[in-house]
């Protein structure tokens, strides 16, 4: 069954999601901590570690979209009628998020405008993908291979919580990658930020977890009876253990130590979202298979991906390597 090609394709889909949300999380994450550093030369060093990379990292969400809208089209067409205001919400906010990328470096009468813009389409991008993820882990209903539910389901308690928890980890990968990427008085910040939106990262993500069993008496029996228990115990240990690597690293003054372990909490969570939702595409009713298109359409669109998804990585890797190291004030890429 795993190597059915509806299986193959959920995995390079769950593999694009993954990449778009640890790239482009440190990026939107830079964005979330602008209003909280004054001055503007401290703001352009913080703009300048993300301009080389933020419009490549995005690649990897118009990969998950568009093989979403491919390959699993009955998905997509049950997911979007059920996610429209916090999918809109986010392509507004990624789109004032570009221009001001671009308008706040030849302007000064209108700068302050464009910082609003990048930290305002930071902040809402942030928080509708928080609340989409939300609404689709608390469900969405569907009859005869059709949305059926109301305009507004995705608003919940829940929803609003897991959009709060990804604004302040987007923003943790926002300050360790400012660790790891300034000097001075950005980089002393940006360390005092980790402390405090790591706190806050795990106590979000323990409040999310309490509750997701709780929203299908599924994911409650998978979450606590074996062999998928086994999960529920050794996800929230790595967690642990990445926070301890996190925290000690902030302490012994590591710049490195401390983005690579908030990455890694990013992965475990996503594992646990996964572990979760299988064999579902759109839970509780569309599995994998059920949501696939034919046969024929998979493997056409395979060979596609095979040719494109490692161009992908070798730009991707590339442009990290040419632009690897600290960014100092009066350098970057504008």
């Amino acid at each position: 069954m795993f190597l059915e090609l509806s299986f193959i394709w959920a995995g390079l889909i769950a593999f694009a999601v993954l990449a778009y949300v640890i790239l482009d999380g440190f990026d939107l994450g830079v964005g979330i901590l602008f209003p909280f550093v004054k001055g503007e030369r401290q703001r352009d060093l913080m703009m300048n570690t993300v301009a080389p990379v933020w419009d490549g990292n995005e690649t990897w969400l118009v990969l998950g979209g568009g093989g979403l809208f491919a390959v699993f089209p009955l998905a997509y067409a049950t997911i979007m009628p059920a996610l429209y205001a916090p999918i809109i919400a986010m392509l507004l906010g990624l789109i004032f998020r570009g221009v001001a990328f671009e308008f706040r470096w030849r302007t000064k009468r209108g700068k302050f405008l464009w910082d609003w813009a990048f930290a305002g389409g930071s902040m809402i991008a942030t928080f509708a993908q928080g609340v989409a993820l939300g609404a689709l882990v608390q469900g969405i209903h569907i009859e005869n291979r059709a949305y059926a539910g109301g305009w507004w389901d995705w608003l919940t308690p829940f929803s609003i919580l897991t959009g709060l928890a990804l604004l302040v980890g987007y923003a943790l990968l926002g300050a360790t990658w400012l660790v790891m990427k300034t000097e001075g008085e950005v980089h002393d910040r940006a360390r005092g930020f980790a402390w405090l939106t790591g706190v806050g990262t795990l106590v979000l993500i323990g409040a999310v977890s309490l509750w997701t069993p709780f929203q299908h008496e599924v994911y409650l029996h998978r979450w606590f009876a074996m062999p998928t228990a086994a999960f529920s115990i050794l996800v929230p240990l790595l967690v642990a253990l990445c926070a301890w690597n996190l925290f000690t690293g902030l302490k012994a003054g590591h710049d490195r130590r401390p983005f690579l372990s908030a990455l890694a909490i990013f992965v475990l969570c996503f594992v646990g979202i996964g572990v979760s939702f299988y064999p579902w595409m759109v839970p509780p009713s569309l599995t994998i298979a059920d949501a696939a298109a034919p046969d024929a359409s998979l493997s056409f669109l395979l060979v596609g991906s095979v040719v494109l998804i490692p161009i992908i990585l070798a730009y991707t890797a590339y442009a990290y390597w040419v632009f690897r190291g600290k960014v100092r004030e009066g350098e970057g890429y504008h």
